[in-house]
């Protein structure tokens, strides 16, 4: 017996797009026509899947493949929108390259929102807020993501901490060291504060301190980039709160 191919394949193009999905037909044009069309070369009734942040993830089928927009037809849910751990990434923005890494690896591991924070030692002072939310959709249509990270304007860190909210623990990621990481964060609605390249000044490291809902850790025994520590402090509160 011959075995039904799955459908739809796993090799389908997978899109996000701007406006709230609903069954019938829909255009898309713009970098995301040519994507479809000049890379994917999708041709009429290529399937396609697509997801809004807004109503989850569907599937669609080409009508029109022109040059300059595709038309689908938008048929069947697949999935609703996904429920988000409630886990903020702060961190001080990196040289280019590296925090538009740093941005992929926070969507591909789960983080619900990304806050640049702004510290003495910050090498950029203000990212481009939109440069990393399209890293950030790039990694969703990658990784099966059907709920974008939001990205926060950038914020002096002074100010982070004296706004902070009171039910929102903020684990921080010491160079000085501390208790292992795996051991100190559970679930919970939290957040993770990575320093820059050059680490936290003695300043800011009281100030952190001084914050009730703070908690410092430790991430091992050799010294780690931002963006690296950033990531596996991620990795590290997602499997204890049971996302992996």
């Amino acid at each position: 017996m011959i075995a039904t191919p799955a459908w739809p394949p796993r090799s389908t193009p997978r899109l996000f797009v701007e406006e709230p999905l609903v069954a019938g037909p829909l255009r898309i044009d713009g970098p995301q026509a040519h994507y479809l069309a000049g890379v994917m070369r999708v041709k009429a009734g290529d399937p396609v899947r697509l997801f809004d942040d807004v109503s989850g993830e569907w599937l669609a089928t080409v009508a029109q493949a022109g040059r300059r927009d595709v038309t689908v037809d938008v048929t069947e849910k697949l999935a609703e929108r996904e429920a988000v751990p409630d886990l903020w990434l702060v961190a001080a923005p990196l040289k280019k390259g590296r925090v538009d890494w740093m941005a992929e690896k926070a969507c591909e591991l789960g983080v619900a929102r990304l806050v640049p924070v702004i510290t003495h030692r910050t090498v950029v002072d203000r990212p481009k807020v939109e440069r990393l939310r399209a890293h950030m959709i790039e990694a969703a249509e990658q990784c099966g993501r059907t709920a974008l990270p939001q990205v926060a304007e950038p914020v002096k860190l002074s100010a982070l901490l004296r706004d902070w909210s009171g039910d929102r623990v903020l684990y921080f990621a010491d160079e000085l060291g501390g208790t292992p990481a795996r051991e100190v964060m559970k679930p919970g609605p939290a957040a993770i504060l990575i320093g820059p390249e050059g680490g936290f000044d003695d300043g800011e490291r009281a100030a952190i301190r001084a914050l009730p809902q703070a908690v410092g850790m430790g991430l091992g025994p050799r010294i780690l980039r931002a963006d690296t520590a950033a990531a596996a402090a991620v990795a590290i509160w997602m499997a204890n709160a049971g996302d992996w």
